[in-house]
């Protein structure tokens, strides 16, 4: 009578969406000079053929294949697999990874040898060919280089944290039982390719929002990779999130919000909040700033990505909100095309001149002169697209509203005392990217005894020179600062005297097709200054067309000054400085979004009424509807 089979060592394999990987890491198991192993696959919600390139594997019974309903995440599947394994040795092979034949008999050797050891790893190849005989630098050990004794401990799973820091995850709660030991050769293969999932996660090419849109994540997430800040979304927007769905008004529109949100993403709550029903359907493959869904705030429902058209046919949405960066511009073309006969408005943000860049110029044009209405981010940005479309603003319903203002909830913050009014001297703030100070500009300030702040740990770590320069030339004058969110824009930032805009010197003369991305933009950081009640520096640009300048002035909400000098003179006059700022403070409300949802959604309204009573648009058909009519559309 047969004996049953019993592993000596129990191979764990992760897998999510990776059939063209998961056949060269089960050949490679097979090859494995030590034999008497198992493999438990554990495939985590995948879509693809996963499934039927595994099932031509499961002939050899030392593989098990369990297939969960949805992703769970990577801390789920580990420990899937660790509660069905037989062996008291856990060894992983990620599906894109890659064994040699001698890897889990050196592992296994190693930790027969070292009885108080805990965990063996090996060396590695990775990036293709680069070797590293222990751990990688500048990376935690990875999975596929590791083998550990069975024991309780469980890894972390989403719920609790989602992040590519195998350390957080996991090997810092072995370390108390046992040593680490290497072997120092190299057994395996880390295989680099674009859809790794610490590259989905780390900005800036990847980040929470895509991550959320590869695993399909439909709960909030707590996020913190081994690069960026941490992300609470759970608590962060639990009060939006747990509040009951506010009744649909009896005039209240469907609104499909179509794209992507990029900042501030819960602003959207301020349409639903008047009584309007929220739909989403979302761009794939977004950066961290292109926040889609399922959002973490909740009360916007999500259509298939999958099976959209035939969604929006059963919601018959009222209209179509199209937005907001340049990603978004080839899905929101898509869906321009797909939905004749429902009312489209397209709002850009940024930026036109990538879009020349990237080959999506005709997609942007079509998505201006066939939409039925327009939404611009400033003054400036719609008649710069009246020189792209001659007559655009003119011939359709348009809107001016900035693309991205947060929501009025994080505004209620009190204000901190000054910290000037402590230590007699002036600080600045630059909430982000200190975009146009150079470091001779701070050493300048420095000499009349003004400070900047600096916040934002990653891009502390982009600015690194720019930061050793200015430590330099003007010791104790800048000061990092890590990330804050939105919940503390007031407390914190109201402590400084003034805040930084963008900075630069504008060449345009005054003239409209000779603006650049500077001169249209209104910065994210507009709002966030705005919130805590800061006068907003920039450059004069006397002649120009600026956007901020504008506002600035029409607000007055801006200290203008074309050299250092001026500047200092300005900062350190008590009563000006006080006027503005408290101008600033009682202006706050016009940098949130909810102040503008009753002007947008008239001009929803507007946009509706126009289709359906001018163009026939609202009842056109597909064939004879006007934005498939012109032989350019792309």
């Amino acid at each position: 009578m047969p004996q049953p089979h019993s592993p000596s060592v129990s191979v764990v394999i992760p897998t999510y969406e990776q059939a063209p990987f998961i056949g060269r890491a089960l050949d490679s198991l097979h090859a494995q000079v030590l034999s008497d192993w198992e493999a438990i696959v554990i495939d985590d919600g995948s879509r693809d053929a996963t499934t039927e390139v595994v099932s031509t594997y499961l002939s050899d019974k030392r593989i098990r294949y369990c297939q969960l309903a949805e992703n769970q995440g990577l801390g789920h599947a580990l420990n899937e697999g660790i509660i069905k394994a037989k062996a008291r040795l856990i060894a992983y092979l990620p599906s894109d990874d890659v064994y040699y034949q001698d890897h889990l008999g050196s592992l296994k050797e190693r930790l027969d040898t070292e009885t108080e050891a805990v965990l063996a790893y090996s060396g590695v190849r990775h990036h293709y060919n680069r070797d590293a005989s222990g751990q990688i630098a500048g990376f935690p050990l990875q999975l596929v280089q590791c083998m550990h004794k069975k024991n309780a401990m469980r890894w972390v799973e989403r719920a609790e944290l989602e992040s590519d820091d195998l350390e957080r995850l996991y090997w810092t709660r072995l370390r108390p039982l046992g040593g680490f030991v290497g072997t120092s050769s190299i057994t395996c293969e880390w295989v680099s390719h674009p859809m790794q999932r610490h590259l989905i996660m780390q900005e800036p090419e990847g980040g929470i929002n895509r991550f959320r849109s590869y695993y399909r994540v439909k709960e909030p997430i707590r996020f913190h990779t081994s690069v960026g800040h941490s992300i609470d979304e759970a608590n962060h927007y639990r009060r939006m999130r747990e509040r009951p769905d506010t009744p649909r008004a009896d005039d209240g529109l469907k609104i499909l919000l179509v794209g992507e949100l990029a900042y501030n993403a819960d602003r959207v709550l301020a349409l639903e909040e008047q009584g309007h029903k929220l739909y989403g359907l979302w761009m794939q493959n977004p950066t961290w700033f292109n926040t889609v869904g399922p959002v973490p705030f909740g009360h916007v429902e999500d259509l298939p990505r999958d099976s959209w058209r035939e969604a929006i046919k059963q919601i018959q949405p009222d209209v179509i909100y199209a937005l907001l960066n340049w990603q978004a511009v080839p899905f929101a073309h898509e869906v321009l095309r797909a939905t004749p006969g429902i009312p489209f408005v397209w709002h850009f943000k940024e930026g036109p001149f990538i879009c020349l860049e990237k080959g999506m110029w005709q997609q942007l044009i079509d998505l201006h002169q066939y939409s039925d209405g327009q939404i611009f981010s400033s003054p400036e940005m719609r008649d710069w697209f009246d020189t792209v479309v001659p007559g655009l603003s003119r011939n359709k319903p348009t809107h001016v509203l900035d693309g991205d203002l947060p929501k009025r909830d994080w505004f209620d913050r009190p204000r901190t005392p000054l910290r000037s009014a402590v230590d007699g001297e002036i600080h600045t703030v630059s909430p982000g990217r200190p975009i146009g100070l150079h470091p001779h500009h701070v050493a300048e300030l420095a000499n009349h005894g003004i400070h900047l702040h600096f916040y934002g740990e990653i891009t502390h770590g982009l600015w690194l020179q720019w930061i050793e320069k200015i430590q330099a030339m003007a010791p104790g004058y800048l000061h990092l600062h890590p990330n804050v969110d939105q919940s503390r824009w007031t407390e914190e930032f109201s402590q400084y005297d003034a805040g930084w805009l963008h900075l630069f010197d504008s060449g345009n003369g005054g003239e409209i097709r000779r603006v650049n991305w500077d001169d249209l933009n209104y910065p994210a950081r507009l709002s966030t200054l705005a919130a805590a009640g800061l006068p907003m520096l920039q450059k004069g640009n006397d002649g120009a067309l600026v956007a901020t300048l504008t506002l600035s002035k029409q607000l007055g909400t801006g200290i203008f000054f074309d050299t250092m000098d001026e500047l200092a003179v300005q900062l350190r006059d008590r009563e000006q400085m006080q006027t503005v700022r408290e101008r600033v403070w009682q202006q706050r409300h016009l940098f949130t979004f909810d102040h503008h949802v009753p002007e947008l959604v008239s001009f929803f309204r507007g946009v509706i009424a126009s289709a359906s009573g001018k163009s026939g648009r609202a009842t056109s058909s597909v064939v004879g509807s006007p934005r498939l009519q012109n032989q350019k559309l792309a």
